[in-house]
């Protein structure tokens, strides 16, 4: 009994000391687990305590059941066994305490820099860690250095690491590191002075040595304004810090923001930087684990140390951008895709693209593989991109680095080369984000062009459910050349080709006929209609390939590409219109053919017949199977205007806007009875001559509404149907 009276008082002894460590750490008990082998009673009195349990129950219940719950007090779990922290309350201040002013700054600028710079609060964290990575970075170089600066720092092997723990009772968050540390003289400077930054300074300094150094490039640090932003949550901000330097105190930094800051000598300091943070009580939500390991995830979830939040690594998936491709395995690809695009299918095609010139760029693409969602097919939905610099979120949809026509790509994009504003939170609008576009919209278009010829069959599925986006592509750009290499993808179904197999532009231009200067497509709904068209008779009997285009919006994406290699774009009717090899002067006399004399007749009867319709009445002989046809100038924009813009005007405005011409053909049987009985019935030919026009305009998709041409129809029928 001995024994166990002397266990039960080491075991009160210790729970006293953690259970005021909870209070501080918001419960956290994790510093304590190497505390825990206490409970085991020495191997010589085995018998003597059989049983943990009345122990524990002689606690208070919240003890009780603090020790029953918190699984740092049970058996190991494979949580526990990753369970790390170096984060502990043993600094002690001693000595006098020196109050300062921040340098050359005043109240003002404090308050906007903690309170007017950053849009979201949640910023803060982010900054604080990127302050720690860099110190860690600092250190990291000066272990890997040689001669006298190395030997000048104590401890230089130490793991490299940043730990946060949260007190949610106590409105506190601290965030420490293993970095380089801080001297007085470098707390003064670098954070006694506002928008100084030492991590800035830190890279000057190397640049004088070796202008050619690349192995800082993970220094995050421009402004000097970071640390400041805790003062957006915080009433109070303590620093404890030990610099990494031979014989450096342990210092204690602390200020609550009004302009002034103490600094004092602190035992028990550990090597690097521990910032405390007393949150105001509108901003205690950032003592809460689950909030803060949210904001890593979105913020820091890629900087290269490893970020502990309450004893559990908290960043786990590599930033794979910056591995070597073929190191990177198709999972991790999925992995990474439905992370950064918060998805749940896999990449149908992924592009992972370094390059260092003209920009430095990191970044890889993904091209989903699911159809595109409801509000990705608007127009006011974000890029899927997010930037980063140098491993840490900017912004999570920068809608700024990829054209819109490209918010369905998902991925990340990380460049040394970006210039941000003063918060690193909105990109500055100069030329090199111009620069960055544009090298990665053409990167992404070389690459869909090399998979639409390695791998055709996955690209023809791309393009059935994303297709529209590169039509969007072109309607929405001004540059022509960026204009045909988004030309280059599209895919129409080919006069030459059979029912449902696709070309592209490249290859029609491949087959194009000597002296064929123009690429020729025509729109029609379906096939079936597109072959039967008056207008593709023409070019049908001249065997020139025709493109068709069956989407309704296929026709104003041509028409804004305009031209492709040099070769204009040309829609059949256009060509109908302007191809003058046919005229009075080619009639074709005889019993098949209205003869001149009667052409001479029929044109003046027809312009009288249809006044303020028609503008020119001609005929063709290019017709087969039609009896006429009616062309304007530019079809593709009349049909446009009829879509959009026609019910704005009065029918005899449109014909005037129109000014459609009908072109007969002499040798069709309607044509010819239609002269007959001009004569002898004339009120049946005028009823047949408005049939025959609003006929030939639903066929050119000029009649907004066909239903206009139903009482025609039906007088027309009454009269055919007079003498049965």
């Amino acid at each position: 009994m001995v024994v166990q009276k002397q266990f039960i008082e080491s075991f009160t002894g210790m729970w006293s000391h953690g259970a005021r460590a909870l209070v501080r750490r918001g419960g956290a008990l994790r510093h304590l687990q190497p505390a825990c082998s206490c409970l085991t009673p020495p191997a010589s009195a085995p018998s003597i305590l059989p049983l943990a349990t009345p122990v524990v129950s002689s606690f208070p219940n919240f003890y009780t059941h603090s020790l029953l719950c918190n699984n740092r007090f049970s058996t190991a779990t494979a949580s526990e066994s990753d369970y790390h922290s170096i984060i502990k309350d043993d600094e002690k201040v001693k000595g006098p305490s020196d109050t300062m002013e921040f340098q050359a700054e005043t109240r003002m600028l404090l308050d906007i820099v903690a309170r007017s710079l950053y849009s979201d609060k949640e910023v803060f964290v982010r900054e604080l860690i990127s302050n720690a990575s860099d110190a860690l970075e600092k250190l990291r170089y000066i272990s890997l250095s040689d001669g006298e600066e190395k030997a000048s720092h104590e401890s230089v092997d130490r793991p490299l690491e940043i730990h946060i723990a949260t007190d949610k009772p106590n409105r506190i968050l601290t965030i420490q590191d293993t970095g380089i540390g801080m001297t007085k003289d470098e707390l003064v400077s670098n954070i006694g002075t506002i928008a100084r930054s030492g991590s800035k300074a830190f890279l000057e300094k190397l640049k004088d040595r070796s202008p050619d150094n690349s192995s800082m490039s993970s220094i995050i640090g421009q402004f000097g304004v970071g640390f400041y932003s805790a003062f957006m949550v915080a009433d109070k901000v303590e620093v404890f810090t030990k610099s990494s330097k031979s014989d450096s105190p342990g210092l204690k930094w602390s200020s609550d923001g009004s302009g002034t800051y103490q600094i004092q000598e602190a035992d028990g300091v550990q090597f690097g930087s521990k910032i405390v943070i007393h949150l105001k009580m509108d901003c205690r939500e950032f003592s809460d684990d689950k909030i803060i390991q949210g904001i890593i995830r979105k913020y820091s979830n890629f900087v290269g140390s490893p970020i502990f939040l309450n004893g559990q690594k908290a960043n786990s998936i590599q930033p794979i951008w910056l591995m070597d491709p073929k190191e990177v395995t198709p999972e991790q690809h999925t992995e990474f895709y439905r992370f950064v695009g918060n998805a749940f299918d896999i990449p149908r095609f992924t592009l992972h693209y370094k390059t260092d010139a003209p920009l430095t760029i990191r970044s890889v693409l993904y091209f989903p593989e699911g159809k595109p969602g409801l509000f990705e097919m608007s127009r006011d939905a974000d890029v899927g991109v997010a930037l980063y610099t140098r491993k840490v979120l900017i912004k999570s949809k920068a809608d700024n680095i990829l054209p819109k026509w490209l918010r369905f790509v998902k991925g990340v994009v990380d460049s040394e080369d970006i210039p941000l504003n003063l918060s690193r939170e909105l990109l500055q609008n100069s030329a090199l984000i111009r620069k960055l576009r544009t090298v990665l919209t053409n990167r992404i278009l070389r690459y869909l062009h090399e998979q639409s010829t390695k791998n055709p069959v996955e690209f023809d599925l791309f393009y059935r459910d994303y297709g529209m986006f590169l039509k969007e592509g072109i309607v929405t750009n001004e540059n022509q050349l960026e204009k045909e290499e988004i030309g280059k993808l599209l895919r129409f179904e080919s006069s030459l080709k059979e029912e449902g197999k696709k070309i592209s532009i490249p290859e029609y231009c491949s087959r194009l006929k000597e002296g064929q200067k123009d690429i020729y497509y025509l729109a029609a709904p379906n096939r079936t209609l597109a072959e039967s068209s008056p207008y593709f008779e023409a070019l049908k009997k001249q065997q020139l390939e025709v493109l068709f285009c069956y989407e309704p919006y296929d026709e104003l994406v041509i028409m804004q590409l305009r031209s492709f290699d040099n070769h204009d774009l040309t829609s059949v009717e256009k060509q109908m219109r302007r191809d003058t090899s046919s005229d009075e002067n080619t009639i074709i006399d005889g019993d098949n053919s209205l003869v001149k004399e009667e052409v001479d007749e029929l044109i003046p009867w027809l312009k009288k017949c249809l006044p303020g319709k028609v503008f020119g009445v001609k005929i063709t002989n290019k017709l087969d199977n039609h009896p006429c046809v009616v062309t304007v100038e530019e079809m593709a924009a009349a049909r446009h205007f009829i879509r959009t813009q026609s019910h704005q005007f009065p029918e005899e405005n449109r014909y005037s806007v129109l000014q459609p011409q009908l072109e007969i053909n002499p040798k069709h049987p309607v044509i010819k009875k239609l002269h007959k009985i001009s004569k002898s019935d004339p009120e049946l030919a005028t009823l047949v001559a408005e049939q025959l026009f609003s006929n030939a305009m639903v066929a050119a998709g000029l009649v907004e509404d066909p239903r206009s041409i139903l009482v025609n129809m039906n007088q027309l029928l009454t009269r055919a149907l007079e003498k049965h």
